[in-house]
């Protein structure tokens, strides 16, 4: 199998790639800086916006790990909606690093709904939370969105366990929503090898 992973020198990306290689997938970076990576793999040096259709659906997934700079977080919604339209119609499966925004906290209030417009997190998950809602209504083309926990821990363990929700906001027995990094990265080469959640949103904790 394929696979291409965007912003894989990333703190997602780069837990993404280190799984993909350990369960022996056919990985490549699509990166700006491949002096940033840390691991020897194929790479493709091209900006997330100078890709072409050619370029991606080659593969037969590609993995969305793109983080915007501070300050420019619009992009987020900009450069879901470039990758949605070179994959749209292909057999490439597209699956994206969600934010936590868009998860219900209950029947009518998702995460976005009951956050702070001040807060210094708002921008970003306001433009994951915009660029979810154009990625869910697009008919011709095999997307999956997966959401952290509240708490994405980047330099939390690989314990190779986690559970699974739908696009509901969950906390383990002690009350927590959280989710390790690598744990997140468990889950969705988990997805890759074997889809169980074509064109839905999906979500994972420990």
């Amino acid at each position: 199998m394929k696979v291409a992973i965007i912003g894989a020198t990333g703190n997602a990306g780069s837990h993404l790639l280190k799984e993909a290689l350990n369960r022996d997938l056919a990985v490549t970076a699509i990166v700006r800086h491949p002096e940033k990576l840390e691991v020897k793999v194929p790479i493709l040096v091209k900006d997330l916006f100078e890709l072409t259709t050619q370029d991606l659906t080659y593969f037969d997934v590609v993995i969305d790990a793109f983080r915007p700079p501070v300050g420019k977080e619009f992009l987020h919604q900009t450069s879901l909606r470039h990758l949605t339209d070179l994959l749209k119609g292909s057999q490439t499966r597209l699956l994206v690093v969600g934010g936590t925004s868009s998860l219900f906290v209950d029947e009518e209030h998702r995460m976005i709904d009951l956050s702070d417009p001040n807060a210094v997190y708002y921008p970003t998950a306001y433009n994951m939370y915009q660029a979810f809602l154009e990625l869910k209504e697009q008919q011709d083309l095999d997307w999956t969105y997966l959401s952290p926990a509240a708490n994405f821990i980047p330099d939390g363990e690989r314990t190779g366990q986690y559970q699974v929700s739908d696009e509901y906001l969950r906390k383990n027995a002690a009350g927590k929503s959280e989710i390790s990094m690598a744990d997140y990265a468990v889950a969705m080469i988990d997805e890759v090898i074997t889809p169980k959640h074509e064109k839905e949103h999906f979500s994972v904790y420990h």
